[in-house]
């Protein structure tokens, strides 16, 4: 017997790509799934730090897909080279810093050379056509699958009637008719569908982990690539801005402020890497600093600080304040009332 066609699917740990997945699997494909590691989707990290996402799930949705599909998962680490995607995106950002078509782009692109490494015979997608408005449209679809170098080896099943046949349906390893025609916002077909297959639970929302499409969070990016003066990053940089309250009192410096235990313990890990405040007279957050402190800035820092602990109230509050490299001092100051802590200092 000859062996089974195979394909790499693309699983972002949404609806669609599950959906992709199985429709493949029931037309005799040999389906594994591959997942990108970027740095900017790690929901169940944040999940696990905040007592408000106490209630979801704690897991990486890619490999519990994989595990409802039971297929299995390549999950790799491109956290460099998708840093040209994010700093000099071709076809520019979305709404926020999002560059949805470049990502898109680049992912398969990555699949791509994946295939050819490991044999395989085509790629699939969870794409639908008007889904997102930027990477899932008529006209930029054949961008991705021209600049990925994937061209007619890159198979859509939600929406592959819609679009021209690719060399997958051409050769007859898999079945056009048995294909859909899934397109615009609504997900209604999507979870018919799934209804069919026997699922009950998938990750809400569907797919949308990147914390690119956010507009806090992308506000947050943007404020520290113009305080560094430049787009570089790192992973600890893309870590910190999902946690704590961001402040900036001044442009030489920002805050970093815990919100409540978790995200305290988990800032604990950098106090090695940031100079940081914390209240010893009363309860209250660690606060790391990114940035250098005159005298004059860390009097307004520990008066921050008192605000947030538990003697916002008192008339004073001691704080103790570690620089990088040096020793520890105390300052004991005036907590900073509400009234002169501007909006425009939260990120």
């Amino acid at each position: 017997m000859n062996s089974p066609r195979k394909a790499v699917a693309l699983i972002s740990g949404g609806l669609d790509s599950m959906l992709a997945a199985k429709v493949m699997l029931e037309q005799g494909i040999h389906v594994e799934g591959i997942n990108f590691f970027t740095g900017f989707c790690v929901e169940g990290h944040t999940h696990a730090i905040r007592r408000q996402d106490r209630a979801k799930p704690k897991r990486n949705n890619a490999l519990w897909v994989a595990e409802q599909l039971g297929i299995r998962l390549h999950i790799v680490d491109v956290i460099e080279p998708y840093k040209e995607v994010v700093i000099n995106p071709k076809h520019g950002y979305g709404q926020n810093l999002n560059p949805c078509l470049d990502c898109k782009g680049f992912m398969v692109g990555q699949a791509r050379a994946w295939m050819q490494e490991n044999g395989f015979d085509f790629i699939i997608t969870g794409e639908v056509i008007g889904q997102r408005p930027m990477s899932q449209r008529k006209q930029t679809m054949p961008i991705i699958a021209r600049e990925s170098g994937a061209f007619d080896r890159l198979l859509r099943p939600l929406c592959a009637k819609l679009l021209p046949e690719t060399l997958p349906e051409r050769e007859g390893w898999v079945d056009r008719e048995r294909l859909y025609d899934f397109n615009g916002r609504s997900r209604k077909p999507q979870m018919a569908l799934a209804e069919t297959f026997g699922f009950t639970e998938w990750a809400q929302p569907a797919g949308g982990c990147c914390f690119l499409t956010d507009p806090n969070y992308s506000h947050k990016l943007a404020d520290l690539w113009q305080a560094r003066g430049s787009k570089e990053y790192e992973l600890d940089d893309i870590m910190l801005l999902k946690v704590g309250r961001h402040l900036r009192p001044r442009p030489n410096f920002k805050m970093i402020v815990a919100r409540e235990d978790g995200e305290n313990n988990f800032l604990t890990g950098y106090r090695r890497q940031f100079a940081h405040l914390e209240p010893i007279s009363h309860g209250g957050p660690l606060t790391l600093v990114d940035g250098v402190l005159d005298e004059a800035d860390l009097e307004l820092a520990a008066r921050i600080v008192g605000r947030y602990s538990q003697g916002r109230e008192a008339a004073e509050v001691t704080v103790r304040y570690t620089p990088l490299g040096a020793q520890p001092l105390e300052i004991t100051v005036a907590p900073l009332p509400v009234a002169q802590l501007p909006a425009h200092w939260h990120l």
